[in-house]
């Protein structure tokens, strides 16, 4: 085996190098309260590492992305860490006369949308060879976030060795050196900017996020960049009443977007069920390059922001259908 792969580094490991970013980052706490056309105007740079969180179709800031493509952001790096709509929605931006918004990816799951299939413009994409890619496995992008969560330009694991997988990816095998076993050593992955979904947050960028957490905590610490959407605005006095609920503190912060259903058609675990019929749509009209250009002008391109999206699929009444789903759902029914 080598002891090394052939992936490209889409990505600067170095933790010196990383620190000194850091370092100008504000702390103090501050309002951040804004919209999401301001944040990804500012935070969002053509040719920025692009990370986003959530998992699957899960808790995912498709808000954010959104107004990615509105604004007509160009060349990003992404890291596929189990992405579905949100990647199928970055590959709307490729190939369909608006330029290439995405460059690069990492890739530990990309194109599919988990049981619901293949997104058909996504494969597209991925084969026509514009856009890099390295390959790793979930857990190893979280490893590399962890990593970068804590300082390192590197973390060990065992992940991938022996693999096709660690053959295609960018990681190197080392040597332990207290017991002489072969470890893989993962980079660590700094994103230039990320974008996190939570229930709720005060407008300084304490956010509370309730159920399964996947990566976040150390994405918010790993980002240069952090905008923070939420369902729900709270007071900062509600933080400070129950501090240990703060999984992603202030000072990671850098946007507080308060932004209702913003993770439709995606599911909103506790608040709402995603809209499989929506997600469906996506899936059938992906097929014909025409109709989904008119599909993404009428969505994306011709809607002035999010909320009309969201009034365009059928507005509060079906929003409200998938929160009772949802309540049906954790009721066992």
């Amino acid at each position: 085996m080598n002891d090394h792969g052939t992936g490209a580094a889409f990505s600067d490991p170095s933790a010196n190098r990383a620190r000194e970013r850091f370092a100008t980052k504000p702390r103090a706490l501050t309002d951040k309260l804004t919209t999401v056309a301001d944040a990804v105007s500012r935070l969002v740079h053509d040719g920025d590492y692009l990370a986003i969180g959530g998992f699957g179709c899960d808790r995912l800031p498709v808000v954010v992305v959104h107004e990615i493509l509105r604004q007509g952001k160009q060349n990003l790096r992404f890291a596929g860490h189990t992405a579905t709509h949100d990647f199928q929605l970055l590959c709307a931006g490729n190939g369909m006369g608006r330029g290439k918004t995405l460059a690069a990816v990492d890739i530990a799951y990309v194109v599919g949308l988990e049981a619901r299939g293949l997104s058909p413009h996504a494969r597209r994409t991925m084969e026509s060879g514009e856009v890099a890619f390295t390959e790793w496995s979930n857990y190893a992008l979280a490893v590399r976030l962890k990593a970068a969560a804590m300082g390192l330009p590197f973390l060990p694991a065992r992940s991938m060795l022996g693999t096709d997988t660690f053959k295609h990816s960018g990681a190197k095998v080392i040597e332990c050196p207290f017991t002489g076993e072969k470890l893989v050593a993962l980079p660590a992955l700094y994103p230039d900017v990320s974008a996190i979904h939570v229930p709720e947050a005060d407008r300084y960028g304490n956010c509370r996020i309730r159920g399964t957490s996947v990566a976040d905590i150390d994405l918010a610490r790993a980002s240069h960049r952090l905008i923070i959407t939420c369902e729900r605005l709270i007071p900062h006095d509600e933080i400070r009443n129950d501090p240990t609920r703060t999984v992603i503190p202030f000072y990671c912060v850098d946007a507080v977007c308060e932004a209702p259903y913003g993770s439709y058609p995606g599911n909103m675990p506790y608040e709402y069920f995603s809209d499989e019929e929506h997600l469906s749509q996506w899936l059938e009209v992906e097929k014909d390059k025409t109709a989904f250009r008119d599909f993404l002008n009428k969505y994306i391109y011709d809607v002035k922001d999010f909320s009309e999206y969201l009034h365009l699929c059928g507005g509060l009444p079906r929003l409200q259908e998938l929160r009772r789903q949802e309540f049906l759902l954790h009721r066992g029914r």
